[in-house]
């Protein structure tokens, strides 16, 4: 009987090794996706930017001649 316990407490353990694990690697997954998002927002505003100062600056050279 005592066998069986150990066995059982074993497999749990291994379950639950298994468990955190994989909540583990979810958590890094959220983690990139989150980053990944972060910097496609981060470049589409530098992106704006540069097209509104390119503009500004075509703009400029328009009026001047």
């Amino acid at each position: 009987m005592l066998r069986k316990t150990q066995d059982l407490n074993d497999t749990q353990i291994e379950v639950f090794d298994l468990l955190v694990g994989f909540e583990e690697e979810e958590q890094i997954s959220r983690k990139k996706l989150a980053s990944r998002r972060a910097l496609r927002a981060r470049r589409a505003i530098e992106q704006l930017q540069e097209e509104k100062e390119l503009a500004s600056n075509i703009d400029e050279c328009w009026f001047d001649d």
